[in-house]
């Protein structure tokens, strides 16, 4: 496992019963966590700066409820990086932490590359590993099917001084993007993707994780360069493990690239000194 810990502005206060107590640069939530399945200490929602608790609704969704005013948007900061967060629906702030954790090895492994390196973030959400990674001095091509995510990108881009930035932003579907640039004959040096667990496309296409990341992974070796720097695939899928994205590596990008494959939970530290488990990640490192 791997720990997301050099956090300034956020911290994992409590875990228990389901949901987990966290500090956001000063906003304290309570958001639910399923692998969250031993007893707290004492009642969270008892915390005395309790900003807002998600509830879930047992028809599915739920909602927040604030006991103090929250901003509309605020801002964190990971070392040189920012990001605006809000209180989003499904219990989302528009921010994963754990992912610090990818950002410092993707950083340092395009740091220290001695060329120029173009990555692809494909599924990019609200844009962390486009700015993590244009900070180090890639070009970055960020891909999002919606399009109020890609423009929360561009508003982190923006907060964290990199608008001059080498930043392409794609409102696409990810798998129709990259048979696209396989066409094109567009190459990359890094990928980066953060597939859902379950989606419908805008046609009605189909996305079941388990069913379609092998072939979707084997899809995006075409458009890596001859030196690929790394790929990383990330993964909120409750039972698939790390030794899964590991070997999906090892059979598509390992098959035709020299490197290494690895794959690991991460995790996020708690003031309780427990450690909470956050999702999968599976990286190739190329030689």
């Amino acid at each position: 496992m791997k720990v997301a810990n050099n956090w300034k502005d956020y911290r994992v206060i409590a875990t228990g019963d389901g949901e987990k107590l966290e500090d956001w640069n000063g906003i304290v939530l309570l958001r639910p966590d399923p692998q969250v399945i031993w007893h707290s200490k004492k009642p969270l929602s008892k915390f005395k700066g309790l900003s807002a608790w998600y509830h879930r609704s047992e028809t599915g969704g739920g909602a927040w409820q604030f006991l103090k005013k929250v901003p509309d948007n605020w801002v964190v900061s990971y070392k040189n990086l920012k990001f605006s967060l809000k209180t989003m629906g499904f219990k989302h702030t528009g921010l994963f932490p754990e992912q610090a954790y990818n950002w410092d090895i993707m950083m340092e492994l395009i740091k220290k590359a001695n060329r120029p390196i173009n990555v692809l973030n494909l599924f990019g959400y609200t844009g962390g590993a486009t700015v993590a990674c244009s900070s180090a001095g890639a070009s970055v091509c960020h891909v999002d099917a919606a399009k109020n995510m890609v423009d929360r990108c561009k508003e982190n881009v923006r907060l964290s001084g990199l608008e001059s930035a080498k930043v392409r932003y794609i409102v696409d579907d990810c798998t129709k993007f990259v048979q696209r640039e396989i066409k094109r004959g567009h190459k990359y040096d890094a990928i980066i993707m953060d597939p859902p667990s379950y989606g419908r496309g805008a046609s009605g296409e189909v996305w079941k994780l388990e069913d379609n990341l092998f072939d979707f992974v084997k899809l995006c070796t075409q458009v890596l360069s001859d030196k690929p720097l790394f790929v990383l695939i990330n993964s909120y899928t409750t039972g698939l493990g790390a030794t899964v994205l590991e070997n999906i590596l090892k059979l598509t990008v390992g098959e035709k690239f020299s490197g290494k494959c690895e794959a690991y939970e991460l995790c996020l530290p708690t003031d309780e000194e427990v450690l909470l488990p956050c999702g999968t990640s599976g990286m190739f490192i190329g030689k």
